[in-house]
């Protein structure tokens, strides 16, 4: 019968790509881990990994199992959690998911007044890249709570955080900041080259989207995948980046304006089935720092009669 290990020893072999690297993480022999996932493999009675030259492949059944192994392993960490707690036991571990952009901006302070109350819960952190990969990792149950973008469907709890504005950040020197103003029409930087992201990053989709209601396609510059880089690119003068304000980094050598029409989007935290003792007690702290960084939410079109 197949153990929470083998599963563990899976995991560790997927996420990092290949079993010696693995095998360091974990602090076994390579054999020892070739060994248990075997023994996974006779018990499901299917081959989960191609062994490849240089790189380890899920094969078809791999796949099929991941999410499963995922979601069992972190079916186990939260009923861990759980008998801690109900016996008073210090100690636990909070697993929060996040898009990159919430991990720079919003998340950071309510993280560090986590860190003051509850020094023995140890928080883990899942970052990903675009909303519908957060969603996506939530379903499979990855974490305790997610803080990010609405998400399209949901089932579970959610509750809105509150409305993130975006600014186009620009060098000292660019023309439209020598002039002193602190706005732009987005429509007067159709002809500018842009530090644009990645597609697999989902600020590339929120700027493709502001630049196409301001009807133009942006040309690109430069591409990141990261996204505190970004500012600093845009500062260095390589073009316009339309950046989360909550990210601008504090003695920003660049500077920043508000673009004509606003650019916005509504941050939430949800869970997937109800948010237990250690989520709803950050996210009564989160609720509390991201007032600070973010606007009101909007109002709630369906509102409770």
């Amino acid at each position: 019968m197949l153990s929470l290990r083998q599963l563990e020893y899976l995991l560790a072999i997927v996420d990092q790509g290949s079993f010696t690297r693995a095998a360091e993480l974990l602090h076994v022999t390579q054999p020892a881990l070739s060994h248990q996932i075997r023994a996974l493999e006779r018990s499901v009675g299917a081959p989960l990994l191609e062994r490849l030259p240089r790189a380890v492949r899920l094969t078809a059944a791999g796949r099929a199992m991941l999410p499963h192994a995922r979601a069992a392993l972190a079916d186990a960490e939260r009923a861990l959690s759980a008998v801690r707690q109900t016996t008073g036991l210090a100690g636990g571990e909070l697993r929060l998911a996040t898009v990159y952009s919430v991990s720079l901006g919003v998340l950071p302070a309510a993280l560090r007044a986590w860190s003051g109350l509850h020094p023995g819960v140890d928080v883990r952190l899942f970052e990903h890249r675009h909303a519908g990969e957060l969603a996506e990792a939530m379903a499979s149950g990855q974490a305790d709570l997610a803080v990010g973008p609405r998400p399209a469907s949901w089932a579970g709890p959610v509750r809105t955080l509150g409305t993130e504005e975006f600014v186009v950040a620009v060098s000292r020197d660019d023309p439209i900041a020598s002039c002193g103003a602190s706005s732009v029409d987005l429509s007067d930087l159709r002809d500018r080259r842009w530090v644009h992201y990645a597609p697999g990053n989902g600020l590339a989709d929120i700027l493709d989207h502001a630049c196409a209601e301001a009807g133009f396609q942006p040309r690109i510059a430069v591409r990141t995948d990261q996204t505190a880089s970004a500012p600093t690119l845009a500062a260095a003068g390589l073009g316009p980046a339309l950046i989360p304000a909550n990210i601008v980094p504090g003695q920003y050598e660049g500077r920043v304006l508000r673009p004509r029409p606003a650019v916005t989007r509504v941050l939430t935290a949800y869970a997937c089935t109800g948010f237990d003792a250690l989520g709803g007690a950050f996210l009564a702290l989160l609720a509390e720092s991201a007032a600070a960084v973010l606007l009101p939410p909007p109002p709630d079109p369906h509102p409770a009669p």
